[in-house]
């Protein structure tokens, strides 16, 4: 994969350039790496997308942007007034991860690194790590959900992890403020980018039908991978999906504490950028006005999803977002 810096020149062209409205057969991905780096090519999307997901992770860490503070989603901070702190999930503090058994294990993701190689473009130090395998991931699924039209060639990998997200995240018993929080980042990273608002909304709105509604029915993320459980918001707290299939789910269960590993609390802190809070009135998303509530009053269908990105079928971005 790439890791070459955001340049000047490019930050600078963005807000002249997403100005224009993107044209409905230009895909997403397609669009922004030419507006930021000039050549549509397999290896600049995957720069794209390490700079956005670097982002939603750490929070800014480019220089210049165009002046939207991300604190990212390892910091924590509120959601429609409630706290929320998603790092435990991360540092192995929590016995949230599947591995195949009968109940979550504690898995540390910040294992290869922490944040310095990712404030280098790069998702960690060691491609032997849980850190390489967390956001290596996170690049290819955003890269599915974004349309990029040269991903799974070389330069950018496709995708060929897990195919049901409920399966991935089942022991998380992730609720609407934690699953609300990282969509706030995800729209606020891509504002720093000068993304239109308007695609902001289409891949909040993405995300949230397909993962953000407890009980859905399978459903088609990645098309060689068919229709399977997707639900990642799965506490009682989550809106119901339409045509909700419960009986598919087994129960949420709140994962329990481990002991925290000293070394990777202080490895993490020690690395982390310095990102000033967003302002507001307890909420994240006083932040910004590029991304949308994290549950709309209509749910599209998945074609609708689809043709809002620009994709030939329903396709998933945080579906690795604890993979």
């Amino acid at each position: 994969m790439t890791s070459m810096r955001f340049s000047k020149t490019a930050a600078f062209a963005v807000a002249s350039t997403v100005l224009a409205q993107r044209p409905e057969d230009t895909s997403i991905c397609d669009y922004y790496t030419t507006a930021l780096l000039k050549d549509n090519t397999a290896d600049n999307q995957a720069t794209l997308l390490t700079l956005v997901v670097n982002t939603v992770v750490i929070g800014n860490y480019t220089e210049p942007n165009v002046g939207v503070k991300v604190p990212g989603i390892l910091a924590p901070g509120k959601y429609n007034g409630t706290d929320v702190n998603l790092l435990p999930y991360f540092t192995g503090e929590l016995a949230s991860s599947n591995r195949g058994g009968s109940h979550g294990v504690s898995v540390n993701f910040l294992d290869g690194g922490g944040a310095e190689p990712l404030k280098n473009n790069k998702p960690a130090n060691s491609e032997s790590s849980s850190q390489y395998f967390l956001l290596t991931h996170l690049y290819q699924f955003f890269g599915s959900l974004l349309g990029c039209s040269k991903q799974g060639m070389p330069g950018f990998d496709a995708y060929e992890g897990h195919a049901s997200m409920y399966e991935v995240h089942k022991f998380m018993d992730l609720d609407p403020y934690e699953f609300g929080y990282f969509i706030s980042q995800v729209g606020l990273a891509a504002s720093s980018f000068g993304v239109a608002n308007s695609d902001i909304q289409v891949v909040a709105t993405a995300l949230n039908s397909l993962f953000g509604y407890r009980c859905a029915p399978p459903t088609t993320v990645i098309e060689s991978q068919g229709a399977q459980l997707q639900a990642i918001c799965i506490d009682e707290a989550c809106p119901l999906a339409e045509e909700a299939t419960c009986d598919s789910y087994g129960p949420a269960v709140e994962p329990s504490s481990v002991p925290p590993s000293n070394s990777t609390s202080t490895t993490w802190m020690a690395s982390y950028p310095s990102t000033p809070k967003p302002t507001g009135s307890g909420s994240t998303t006083s932040a910004s006005s590029s991304y949308v509530s994290p549950y709309p009053t209509a749910i599209p269908t998945a074609g609708a999803v689809a043709n809002g990105l620009g994709l030939a079928a329903a396709a998933g971005g945080i579906v690795a977002f604890l993979l």
